[in-house]
């Protein structure tokens, strides 16, 4: 019985062994990892790989050789982007009131006191611009400044749906908190919304881009900016540097290329929407969105019959991808493997398992691209001009005839 188990064990690691070669074949691209000394090892994607990789980068593998035996090697794609955490703090409007200067809010905390540096605020007003203190006390009797004549803005017409009414200001923590709001009528307050907000910065590096271009369409309103890559690459953040010198909101929308392809009339891109929303005066004219490998953007700017805004520059980060791998031998020359348009995506139990990663652990130096030299392009010949075919097919013709002229003179 122990001789058939290891028989099969044997044949099984044989038939893996064959499986874990033919796949290797399947990907045109390899580098070199240098510095394997332990079991768990780093290794940061290089920015000039990901245009030979999946946009979704399910093709990365890592292999292993040692003579005639090929090892595979299980990792975590790390991507370093930045995480927003909102917690939330209850609070109590204690007093509505209002006197020459204008209509004040005062809140009170409902739990114990902890910091907050954001409250959001809803109004039942849809056209208003308003200017707002924002003042802390600990006794609701001595009142320290915050803010002050901070603008608030909201908008609705047929061609506008914009709203700022978010209070950003550097961590405060005081028991009471009180907003006067300077307008010419009762604000109506429908909500409220106080928290804290942390933001636990990832590592992110610089994008290059190769060029961009300004398009203002008179016809359709619009102001349209094309940013070619030098290297398709990780985005996730994107900020517009534009000269002003008035207060504006318009509607934007970030899109990046998923894919190209020829027509007579030149190549034509399909997009896939990064980020819709409002780029304003009021507000930052950075933005955030979720992490995707492109080589190509398209950001479209709403004008109505507003002038066209001022475009300085341009500037792009995205998160570094990092693989997390686990090395079972260290006598192996290990490279890793791209480049395999039909590859899915790995399913390693290592994901499970995070929490006992060391900390610590070293980077792997990484080596140029080379061409895969086991790499197998498959092509097929045309049904005729396949020997086998053409002989089979002679063969099947004679049976046919010699099977028809038996049944006529039988007959």
């Amino acid at each position: 019985m122990m001789l058939k188990q290891k028989i099969k064990l044997i044949a099984l690691f044989f038939c893996f062994t064959l499986s874990v070669k033919a796949q290797l074949k399947q990907y045109q691209y390899q580098r070199v990892l240098k510095g394997v000394t332990s079991n768990w090892h780093s290794l940061t994607l290089p920015n000039d790989l990901f245009k030979h990789t999946q946009r979704n980068l399910n093709d990365l593998r890592i292999y292993g050789i040692k003579g005639k035996d090929t090892v595979e090697v299980p990792y975590i794609l790390e991507q370093s982007a930045n995480q927003v955490i909102e917690s939330e703090t209850p609070f109590n409007i204690i007093n509505q009131s209002n006197n020459a200067q204008g209509y004040y809010y005062t809140f009170q905390s409902a739990a114990s006191v902890t910091p907050i540096n954001q409250i959001r605020l809803s109004f039942g007003q849809k056209n208003f611009d308003w200017k707002v203190t924002l003042e802390g006390s600990n006794n609701n009797n001595e009142w320290f400044t915050i803010l002050k004549d901070y603008r608030i803005l909201s908008i609705f017409n047929s061609s506008t749906d914009y709203h700022f009414t978010q209070l950003d200001f550097p961590k405060a923590n005081y028991s009471y908190f009180r907003i006067l709001v300077k307008a010419n009528e009762q604000p109506t307050l429908k909500a409220a919304k106080i928290l804290k907000t942390d933001t636990l910065r990832g590592i992110d590096t610089a994008v290059v881009i190769q060029s961009y271009q300004l398009h203002h369409d008179t016809k359709n309103k619009l102001s349209i900016i094309d940013v070619n890559l030098a290297n398709p690459s990780p985005l996730s953040y994107l900020k517009l540097n534009v000269q002003h010198g008035f207060d504006f909101y318009r509607p934007l929308k970030i899109e990046c290329v998923t894919d190209s392809f020829k027509t007579d009339k030149g190549m034509q891109y399909n997009y896939e929407t990064l980020y819709q929303g409002t780029i304003s005066s009021l507000e930052n004219t950075a933005f955030n969105f979720s992490n995707t490998l492109t080589s190509r953007l398209k950001i479209t700017i709403e004008n109505n019959d507003n002038k066209p805004l001022q475009l300085n520059s341009i500037a792009l980060k995205g998160p570094i991808s990092e693989l997390i791998a686990r090395f079972e031998q260290t006598a192996y020359q290990y490279s890793l493997y791209y480049g395999y348009k039909n590859a899915t995506a790995p399913s390693y139990e290592l994901k499970n398992f995070e929490s006992k990663i060391p900390i610590g652990i070293t980077a792997l130096n990484i080596g140029d691209e080379e061409q895969n030299a086991t790499f197998i392009t498959k092509t097929e010949n045309p049904l005729f001009e396949n020997k086998i075919w053409l002989w089979g097919l002679m063969v099947l013709i004679i049976c046919l005839l010699g099977f028809f002229a038996f049944k006529m003179l039988k007959n």
